[in-house]
């Protein structure tokens, strides 16, 4: 959706190589957009170590084969099950790996329950970093949007990756151009929700301290060496 999560996510693992310590960077299957490969607006790419389905352990995974690294790097986290969250949280817990997790918060409904694997990251992480982005009016953007063809969509499948078949994108919005795309459909599906808009703009809602965009560090595990950080938007 543009708000340079991945971008994020390949500064930390350049950071870590750099030093010369190994990053496990991973992905789930259902981003079948780029296959297995981490990719970002402005440029830099980078092939993932391995792709997981919501079957996979990622614990024994991670055991078996990257235990010798410093820093697991999850890319579209908001689709990681809950029982994957929890995998994860033993890989900082037994194997003293820090585990940075990039994903979004809500769904394109504004539902916290449309993406399960973001709902138990927020409920287990030690520490939440906001990754702020702006509108396209130039205020900062809350909302992840999904528009079809150009046009704003408020119902629909929860996944939806653009195919090739039709005009598939996501957009960073703030609350007000939200409303003012909701007022341009004229679709019937959104009138309900525009009512509720209409008696205010919707608050925001903190899941943690806001912070400028960079590496995230633990504040409470007790280690710098022992985190499981989601970084959302």
């Amino acid at each position: 959706m543009g708000c340079g999560k991945t971008m994020q996510l390949l500064q930390v693992a350049f950071n870590y190589e750099e030093r010369g310590h190994k990053v496990c960077v991973i992905k789930p299957k259902t981003d079948t957009k780029h296959g297995t490969k981490l990719y970002t607006r402005i440029g830099p790419e980078r092939e993932t170590d391995f792709c997981f389905d919501r079957n996979m352990d990622l614990y024994q995974t991670i055991t078996k084969k990257y235990k010798n690294v410093q820093c697991v790097l999850v890319d579209e986290a908001q689709f990681l099950t809950p029982k994957q969250v929890d995998e994860l949280m033993l890989i900082t817990i037994n194997l003293n790996i820090p585990v940075m997790c990039y994903g979004l918060r809500l769904n394109f409904r504004r539902e916290d329950g449309g993406f399960e694997g973001a709902t138990r990251l927020l409920q287990i992480a030690h520490e939440i970093e906001e990754i702020k982005t702006i509108c396209e009016c130039g205020h900062k953007a809350t909302l992840n949007c999904r528009f079809l063809n150009d046009k704003l969509v408020t119902d629909g499948p929860d996944i939806l990756i653009d195919d090739g078949k039709a005009k598939i994108e996501y957009r960073a919005l703030c609350p007000a151009c939200y409303e003012k795309y909701l007022l341009r459909t004229g679709d019937d599906s959104c009138g309900s929700r525009r009512v509720t808009l209409s008696k205010g703009v919707p608050h925001e809602s903190r899941v943690g301290e806001e912070k400028a965009a960079g590496p995230a560090k633990n504040k409470s595990a007790g280690s710098a060496q022992r985190s499981n950080n989601v970084h959302s938007n």
